[in-house]
């Protein structure tokens, strides 16, 4: 009979114990030491092998030139991933519950399945769900193999057997190892299943695509090492009761991580929106105080995104401050700005800020768009709707520069905006061909305001 014993496996890092702690010593996280059942029998002594010795190779003799990527048929997807699925890559998707990870995945499979053979393995839908959901995105390819199976040693050598061009997961929560005496979604699972596959997939040179689900905090469940065993981690982001989704690569070792690519849920899948700023700020209200165009760069794409902003007055002690889509301690520094810098007192008034589209903008360049909302809905004042403003606020009520200055105008004049607001240390970077177009550079928050409202 086997030998068990119970040990505590921290959820983030994997740091395993003999007994429960509140606090993981290894990453410092709180209540993530999970109890799990550990088989200890004896196992064969592997022999030594202190005297084989392995030639290094000299980095000059490497080649690159027979790099294979497989086009998704996907703008966006290809863009994120940095032109395409890398053979012999391990890529880790991951994202809400319904945010659309296996919708894209079995899209995909129609335009790969063309020249390539695919198979799709499956732990959570049987093949009829998979037949239906497939009939209904239009995917019929002939290349398409579906297999419903959550031992991964039997799916590796399905592979080794068929040796298919890509394999697809879904999901990794669902597999298991048959040696392991944990329940499937464990950290132990989880992190052992995974260097399965990646050994599987390093070994045949075959590109696979792994789904994931994330915690409630939004990182993908498992342990962190996770992330740092596959070679790209794709993250879909956005709320699942509105139409549009961005996918971002948190890492990827074979293209840039600052990559984003936005699709629109419709009946028919998940579609492409190679016009994301006109996307975004369409359907803006007209003669409204709050609003304002901010110009954000995602990695070597401008987006125009529209912020709304509410200052009205608290009928509590503390004013309440609400932030949806825009960092809440860089608001409450923008509001500490104006109040003690430009004179717009905030201290009596409830202040909402919203990013309209479900857009997330980290940048600090969306600062200057923010504060004229905000004072905009102070003053109710309204912004005229052909007027955008960027740049980075700093403590001392200074607009400071940017980068990607002149893409971010070119942007804009493409949409028909005629009043830009700029940082002052950015006007030497732009230039503007169009005579209708009115370029005001800036120095501080008042003077941004004075000019974007007249």
């Amino acid at each position: 009979m086997a030998k068990v014993k119970s040990v505590y496996i921290c959820s983030q890092c994997g740091y395993e114990s003999a007994k429960w702690y509140g606090k993981c010593p290894s990453c410092g996280e709180w209540n993530t030491m999970n109890e799990e059942i550990k088989d200890v029998s004896s196992k064969a002594s592997v022999p030594s092998r202190s005297s084989a010795y392995i030639a290094p190779v000299p980095i000059k003799e490497i080649s690159t030139t027979d790099e294979v990527r497989y086009n998704t048929g996907s703008k966006e997807l290809d863009r994120v991933m940095g032109g395409g699925i890398v053979k012999g890559s391990l890529v880790l998707l991951g994202g809400d519950p319904g945010i659309g990870k296996s919708t894209i995945l079995l899209q995909i499979c129609e335009h790969l399945g063309r020249n390539h053979r695919i198979l799709y393995v499956s732990g959570e839908e049987s093949k009829r769900q998979l037949k239906l959901r497939a009939e209904r995105l239009n995917v019929n390819s002939d290349n398409l193999m579906i297999l419903t199976q959550t031992d991964v040693e039997l799916i590796a050598e399905t592979i080794r057997q068929d040796h298919p061009d890509i394999v697809m997961i879904d999901s990794i929560q669902t597999m298991t190892l048959t040696e392991l005496s944990s329940s499937p979604g464990s950290v132990t699972q989880v992190r052992e299943c995974t260097n399965f596959l990646m050994r599987v997939a390093k070994a045949l040179d075959i590109p696979m695509i792994i789904v994931g689900h994330v915690n409630k905090e939004g990182s993908i469940a498992g342990p962190k090492v996770l992330e740092h065993i596959v070679d790209a981690v794709l993250h879909f982001e956005g709320d699942k009761q509105m139409s549009y989704r961005i996918l971002r690569a948190v890492k990827n070792r074979y293209g840039s991580t600052n990559e984003i690519g936005v699709f629109e849920m419709t009946d028919r899948g998940l579609v492409e929106v190679d016009n994301p700023s006109l996307k975004l700020i369409s359907g803006r209200p007209v003669n409204v105080s709050g609003t304002c165009i901010a110009c954000a760069m995602e990695g070597s794409r401008p987006i125009l995104a529209e912020i709304q902003a509410l200052a009205t007055s608290t009928g509590f002690g503390n004013p309440r401050r609400m932030s949806t889509g825009f960092d809440y301690n860089r608001l409450n520094l923008i509001l500490a700005v104006l109040e003690k810098r430009a004179g717009y007192y905030f201290s009596n008034t409830d202040v909402y800020v919203n990013v309209i589209g479900g857009l997330r903008l980290d940048e600090t360049a969306v600062d200057l768009a923010v504060a004229a909302a905000l004072i905009s809905s102070l003053k109710d004042t309204v912004i005229p709707v052909d007027a955008i403003a960027f740049g980075e606020i700093g403590l001392a009520g200074e607009i400071r520069s940017v980068s990607h200055a002149q893409q971010r105008v070119n942007e804009a004049v493409r949409l028909g905006f005629k009043k830009i607001i700029v940082p002052k240390h950015n006007q030497k970077d732009i230039i503007i061909s169009d005579p209708d177009i009115i370029l005001i550079p800036v120095s501080n928050v008042r003077q941004a305001f004075e000019a974007i409202s007249e």
